[in-house]
């Protein structure tokens, strides 16, 4: 990248970066008090008086938070007698209401409440190579989920998170390859069950078998998976601990990433056992780019599973070495352009 005169006098780009926290914080904080549900329910622009009343915030803070975000695109600020009004941007009502289609709300007061206390913790996180969780909550992190799920809260929150992701993401990943072949498909931790949806939507003729913890089980059962789902299964067991019942393909979204590679040998090696022949696994994942070049969203995704967990983003061609390890063949890579991609490999 080229370096001007400019930019070694001016450090535009280090300053936006040392100062990029403010803006997460903002989109956290407009989120957590309502901003976007409040202005999305009413049924004209609204002036910072009138949410910060809606939503009992001082009139202060509020209007400067409503002038934040429209600095920052999620809303639109116009003059109506004398004084500034402000509505939701399509992208807001889309993405940032409870309400919204597409929701990311839950996603966000996940990264606000748990990602964001462990980020706090990321020199430590480098200087010792484990994750935080210790330091963030004062919890052992010996047996990861156990971490992850210390509370039905918690746990509910991190499935919420999952199925604002996969409601966004799955529907490129499962038709990144056509997998119709496969009728009978495991989804391992499957968790709150929106990949499956896509699944069975992409794939008429097949059905999906979510495979998760019992407690994750009841829970997607009572908060994510309707009766009317009736393509989508579930097994209760740990994938580490537990046999897999025999099936045509096995899914790892989102799994592998969260463990060393001797773990994530460990289990690719017990699904090719488990893999009817002609089976495959569909890995996905955020590929890093071979040459170490990117893309950022992986790297610093790759941070968050040193803060996180016990594992790390991988390339390509590290995941068909751990697939290859496992008996594996046929590797094929399918780039989406977007956060995760997919791999799919056959017995």
């Amino acid at each position: 990248m080229s370096v001007t005169k400019d930019d070694e006098t001016y450090p535009r780009k280090i300053l936006q970066y040392m100062e990029g926290f403010l803006i997460s914080k903002t989109l956290f904080a407009a989120c957590e008090l309502g901003v976007f549900d409040h202005l999305e329910t009413a049924e004209r622009p609204l002036s910072a008086a009138e949410v910060a009343q809606g939503l009992g915030s001082s009139e202060d803070g509020t209007q400067r938070l409503l002038s934040a975000c429209a600095g920052l695109e999620l809303l639109t600020v116009q003059q109506c007698n004398n004084q500034a009004v402000y509505s939701n941007t399509g992208l807001s009502s889309r993405f940032l209401t409870q309400t919204g289609p597409q929701s990311l709300y839950h996603s966000i007061q996940y990264n606000s409440k748990t990602i964001y206390l462990c980020w706090h913790y990321l020199t430590d996180a480098v200087r010792e190579g484990q994750n935080q969780y210790e330091k963030a909550f004062g919890i052992s992190s010996k047996d990861l989920f156990e971490a992850l799920y210390r509370s039905d809260e918690e746990m509910l929150k991190f499935m919420h998170l999952m199925n604002s992701i996969w409601n966004i993401c799955s529907k490129d990943v499962v038709t990144a390859f056509d997998l119709t072949p496969f009728k009978i498909i495991y989804d391992l931790g499957g968790c709150s069950g929106a990949l499956a949806k896509q699944c069975t939507v992409a794939y008429p003729g097949s059905t999906v078998t979510i495979f998760d913890l019992p407690k994750v089980v009841h829970m997607s059962r009572e908060y994510f998976v309707s009766s009317q789902d009736k393509r989508i299964s579930f097994h209760e067991g740990d994938f580490f601990k537990d046999e897999l019942p025999e099936a045509d393909l096995y899914i790892l979204a989102r799994i592998l990433h969260d463990w060393n590679d001797e773990r994530s040998s460990e289990l690719l090696a017990k699904v090719y056992r488990s893999c009817s022949p002609g089976g495959g696994v569909l890995l996905v994942e955020a590929l890093l780019h071979e040459d170490g070049s990117g893309p950022l969203t992986a790297q610093l995704y790759s941070l968050n599973m040193l803060v996180q967990t016990e594992g790390r983003e991988r390339k390509a061609s590290e995941y068909a070495c751990l697939l290859t390890a496992a008996g594996f063949t046929n590797i094929q890579v399918q780039r989406t352009g977007k956060i995760y991609d997919a791999i799919l490999a056959r017995k």
